[in-house]
């Protein structure tokens, strides 16, 4: 029988496994405890041991496991029991890397899923806990997945790539809170006692009424993967995911999205109205696929503050991964955690960050002994939408309100019809090169 159509595990029962299904101990509560819903639950996990799934075994995601291996001890008990990947070679080098740490609580003997449906029968091997950290594109289906099949959840930011894709991934979220699944969110800095710490003060009024954010993420780029003569158009384009929007998102969902988390942080909510520029400078060649390379967006919140948000992929330009808030009395380096008044003396500094990637999951992990479920996928598919709603900005040079962008029709791929590389891309190229959106001339990229 499907797994997700199995009967209800009785609320009294004994065993380990039962015990984890019914009561949905796994997730990162960290630096969110005070500001997400947090059910609790009627038992603590103790030392039972959690089996963990990789959904996507590149860098990020044996990141990811590897992070969550590290906080194994005698109080918490972790074992990796199956991994998934559209490519073998991804597998064998997540392991390898793997392996040469925490070999003795990896154990994926005949759990070991190849394809662009691996995910399914992930799905359905007796694990507590699944990471996904696949491309962006697929992850509203992936969730979806791992929620119908009662798993808990941690999964790698953006959530989705396309406002469809959004709402899929708060629907399946609002079904998570009905099955007290727990959902963790790669957003790391939420769980950073700098940022913490600085956010907290920023609303206590340590600057006076913020007036103005800034946000940056600008720096080289990143990897482009040569076509080979035996790759369908499918597997090339997965395989150089992060240059396909119904993949990526652009970089400035992939990347700029912790910035702009940032900000939606200190302003309790999504902004309300964006309007933006960008376009490719400097990317032109082929493995460019179609993706901007500079993107500027002027979001404005509904208290009337506005952001201004940079995200740039030129190398020999500004570097700066950062952000600022700037008000009545004075202005803060959030990322650095430095307040300065209004003479630009520094006046307060925060505690250094942890390293975010780690903390997340030790995070995760101290609330899952203790019972606690909170989840965090509304305010990770709030600022991916974020995102989303300032590539929609300057890929139409458009003014677009909130509303507009959450409710867009516009789905960039039809991911549920992909089940192997023979599948059609969703995009296909035209004398070796792809569609690039043009500003004021595809407005229909929104609605």
């Amino acid at each position: 029988m499907d797994q997700s159509e199995s009967p209800a595990t009785p609320a009294n029962c004994d065993s380990r496994r039962d015990f984890i299904k019914t009561t949905s101990t796994v997730l990162a509560g960290g630096a969110m405890i005070g500001t997400l819903p947090i059910a609790r639950a009627a038992h603590s996990f103790g030392s039972d041991e959690i089996k963990i799934g990789l959904v996507g075994c590149g860098g990020r995601g044996t990141g990811a496991a590897t992070q969550a291996l590290d906080t194994i001890s005698a109080e918490n008990r972790l074992k990796l029991s199956a991994v998934a990947d559209p490519f073998q070679s991804q597998i064998d080098n997540s392991l390898r890397s793997m392996n040469k740490k925490h070999g003795e609580h990896i154990d994926v003997t005949d759990r070991i899923f190849v394809g662009v449906d691996g995910y399914k029968r992930l799905l359905e091997s007796d694990i507590d806990m699944v990471i996904l950290a696949t491309p962006p594109g697929f992850r509203p289906m992936h969730f979806e997945a791992a929620v119908k099949a009662g798993k808990h959840v941690f999964m790698e930011k953006p959530v989705a790539t396309d406002a469809p894709g959004v709402r899929r991934v708060l629907a399946a979220n609002k079904i998570a809170k009905e099955k007290n699944l727990m959902v963790a969110v790669g957003l790391q800095r939420h769980h950073e006692s700098g940022y913490q710490a600085t956010i907290a003060k920023l609303k206590d009024g340590a600057i006076g009424n913020i007036v103005l954010a800034r946000a940056y993420w600008n720096n080289d780029g990143v990897w482009t993967r040569n076509r080979t003569p035996d790759q369908s158009e499918l597997e090339y384009q997965i395989n150089n995911w992060y240059y396909f929007n119904w993949l990526s998102g652009d970089h400035i969902c992939e990347q700029h999205i912790h910035n702009l988390d940032v900000i939606n942080w200190l302003m309790d909510g999504p902004p309300v109205e964006a309007q933006g520029q960008g376009g490719r400078q400097v990317r032109t060649g082929p493995n460019s696929g179609q993706i901007f390379d500079h993107h500027f967006v002027e979001y404005t919140y509904g208290n009337g503050v506005k952001l201004l948000s940079q995200c740039r992929h030129i190398p020999g330009t500004w570097s700066a991964v950062s952000e600022f808030a700037h008000g009545a009395n004075g202005w803060c380096d959030i990322g650095a955690g430095k307040i300065y008044d209004r003479n630009n003396k520094e006046i307060w500094r925060a505690p250094a960050n942890e390293q975010g990637h780690a903390k997340e999951h030790f995070d995760l992990f101290a609330s899952i002994r203790k019972g606690e479920i909170p989840n965090e996928g509304d305010y990770g598919a709030t600022s991916t939408m974020t995102s989303i709603m300032g590539r929609m900005a300057t890929y139409t040079g458009k003014r677009l309100t909130w509303d507009q962008c959450l409710n867009s029709k516009v789905s960039l791929a039809n991911t549920d019809a992909m089940d192997s590389f023979k599948a059609e891309a969703p995009i296909q190229p035209e004398n070796g090169k792809y569609w690039i959106p043009t500003p004021g001339v595809d407005p229909e990229l929104v609605v």
